[in-house]
């Protein structure tokens, strides 16, 4: 069993929101743009930017909100950025429901809409610190990234801080090889350096952040905004993923790490399961990976592909469920 209080906001950090993407991928209007889009694009589309697997809605949104619920009540808003359809969450607890706030790609791009519609993360990502009300300091979430042990505001941000989960790499070895560009899962790799030197890091040097929550503030987005104003805008130009873009919160972690205003968290607290992990291995091994998330410190869990998981642990949402929406001791 584990328990950990539940503080309320710090004075010097204020009130934290929570931020989710999501996108219906089967939905008849997305589909059809989208395959618009790509058949009449100018060039070549990296994989990474077009893999179906993208856009597929697996309920992980719903998941993801239990997760908040039950371990991090104190958000004080949820904003969920949508393009033109909304989730179904009839299931979640009135409670719930009555912090969560619908954002739309038009209300965050408004005046740059004319590169709308998008089917790019990273564009998203760009503009989400636009969102009218939203708070100084928010988490951002993927909708496959789950909360799984209790949360206090101080493991996101210390005295305004955002503790920032990742590590210190060298890349400069995937400059020296150009194939490795187009290899899909290295493409977030890029996002990183493009990010870091950006902020004037060294390929060799650079904070490459975990997949998990991450804490942003509205301001320093907004002064890079400022500062990089061309490189935002190649950025929210691609309708899909572009090997010129950059991870909008690799670039404000380095923004934080210059300006001395990031706590680095060392310990290990997250676990990312990608797409095909576990396959070709038995299920008692594959599940005793997730025996080990129950058994531990995890508080943060990435599934990159929850269908992918369930053909090899057929009763993983039944278990994703318990994990997330149980009470927030275990």
């Amino acid at each position: 069993m584990r328990r950990r209080p539940i503080d309320t906001q710090d004075k010097t950090t204020g009130p934290i929101d929570a931020v989710i993407t999501w996108v219906n991928g089967r939905a008849e209007t997305h589909h059809r743009n989208r395959s618009r889009y790509m058949a009449h694009a100018h060039f070549p589309l990296h994989e990474n930017g077009i893999n179906p697997h993208r856009w597929h809605c697996s309920d992980e949104i719903l998941y993801c909100l239990l997760s908040i619920e039950s371990y991090a009540p104190w958000t004080r808003k949820i904003w969920i950025v949508v393009d033109d359809e909304v989730p179904a969450l009839s299931e979640l607890s009135d409670e719930l429901r009555a912090k969560i706030r619908f954002v739309f790609h038009q209300d965050i791009f408004n005046e740059f809409c004319s590169v709308l519609p998008t089917f790019n993360s990273l564009a998203i990502e760009s503009m989400l610190w636009r969102i009218n009300g939203l708070s100084e300091c928010f988490m951002y979430f993927n909708d496959d990234v789950f909360l799984t042990a209790p949360l206090i505001p101080a493991d996101v941000f210390q005295n305004g801080s955002p503790v920032l989960r990742g590590d210190w790499v060298d890349y400069s070895a995937l400059l020296t090889t150009p194939e490795t560009s187009q290899d899909p899962a290295k493409f977030n790799h890029f996002m990183q350096i493009n990010a870091a030197m950006l902020a004037g890091f060294e390929v060799t040097k650079l904070f490459s952040a975990a997949h998990v929550v991450h804490p942003l503030r509205r301001t320093v987005m907004a002064s890079l905004f400022d500062q990089h104003p061309q490189e935002f805008m190649n950025n929210i130009k691609h309708r899909f993923r572009n090997l010129s873009q950059f991870l909008p919160q690799g670039l404000h972690n380095h923004a934080c790490i210059v300006a001395g205003t990031a706590v680095i968290h060392t310990a290990d607290d997250h676990l990312h399961i990608w797409s095909g992990q576990g396959a070709g291995t038995s299920l008692t091994e594959t599940r005793s990976l997730l025996q080990n998330i129950a058994n531990s410190d995890i508080k943060f869990l990435c599934v990159n592909d929850l269908p992918q998981l369930e053909e090899v642990i057929p009763e993983v949402r039944q278990w994703l469920r318990s994990m997330v929406g149980g009470s927030a001791s275990r």
